[in-house]
């Protein structure tokens, strides 16, 4: 067979599968360039998509993060006047008695965040000049059913202290109460985990009040007070925590546990010897009276 005679046949054949087929060659190629046009305009789509995404997280609005703060605390810790973004943002801390609630009582400096990926997490940086101490870490490392905060100890192990007076925003009893001196929060280090709807702590965390005062008292000092937090999570949920008295007319103290997702708490309160009578209206609105204790119940 001649080579003629070889292209001959094949342009038959060709001729005849376009025949079968209802179309013309160039009919054809016509269509395969759509073919190519639309997967190419999908690509396109799909490419706008995912850039659109990408913006949007990358520019997610400060708001974003007060109001998933705002869900996860009932709405008593609130991040008002946010600006920025979620990654690099500002806003005034605010105490709330929660919904509905009109109390509310707010920090007097701004809040500033930086959040960025480190490895498989996120590291969180903060600054308050009125109320922390230089710049605060955190390690907050995501999971399946479970997630864990990782407070990184600062300078003197010091996270930053706070006015008293800022939980009157919570409202009752605090509002009552209506506290004054400063809070002081220390920890060498402290793992928070959630886990299917339980938290875990390893770690210490203290958290100490320094010159308490109320107004419900004719004293013009109750005294000074720690409250510690043990955990350990390798021995299961259950943390310890204790109250204790460093000096003062008001003499508090108490054990608790916090296992699974609340506390157990269990104290009493009492006057000093000699300050009855200027510490009587506070003990009643403390805990529940028996006799010249005031028994405080948690959980």
């Amino acid at each position: 067979m001649s080579i003629v005679t070889a292209a001959l046949r094949t342009r038959e054949r060709q001729q005849a599968r376009f025949a079968r087929t209802g179309f013309a060659e160039s009919t054809l190629a016509e269509l395969a360039w759509q073919r190519t046009r639309d997967a190419a305009g999908r690509w396109s789509g799909a490419g706008l998509v995912v850039g659109a995404l990408a913006g949007l997280i990358v520019f997610a609005p400060a708001a974003w993060l007060a109001a998933a703060v705002a869900s996860a605390t009932g709405q008593r810790l609130l991040l008002t006047d946010a600006r920025g973004t979620v990654w690099n943002g500002s806003a005034l801390p605010v105490l709330s008695g929660g919904p509905g609630s009109r109390d509310a009582s707010a920090l007097p400096g701004r809040l500033e965040w930086q959040i960025g990926w480190r490895g498989l997490g996120l590291e969180l940086r903060a600054r308050q000049s009125c109320c922390l101490r230089g710049e605060v870490r955190a390690f907050v490392k995501p999971g399946f059913g479970r997630m864990s905060l990782l407070l990184l100890p600062g300078e003197s192990n010091t996270v930053g202290q706070w006015p008293t007076a800022w939980l009157s925003g919570l409202g009752t009893p605090w509002n009552t109460l209506q506290l004054g001196g400063t809070l002081r929060l220390t920890s060498p280090g402290l793992t928070v985990e959630w886990v299917q709807g339980r938290v875990r702590f390893s770690g210490e965390a203290s958290l100490d009040v320094a010159n308490a005062s109320s107004r419900v008292a004719t004293l013009d000092t109750l005294g000074s007070y720690r409250l510690v937090l043990r955990g350990d999570a390798a021995r299961g949920d259950a943390a310890t925590v204790s109250l204790l008295t460093v000096e003062g007319a008001l003499r508090l103290s108490g054990q608790g546990e916090w296992v699974g997702s609340g506390l157990r708490f269990r104290g009493e309160a009492q006057a000093a010897e000699g300050s009855e009578t200027a510490l009587n209206n506070l003990l009643n609105i403390i805990g529940r009276r028996q006799g010249a204790r005031s028994v405080i119940s948690i959980g």
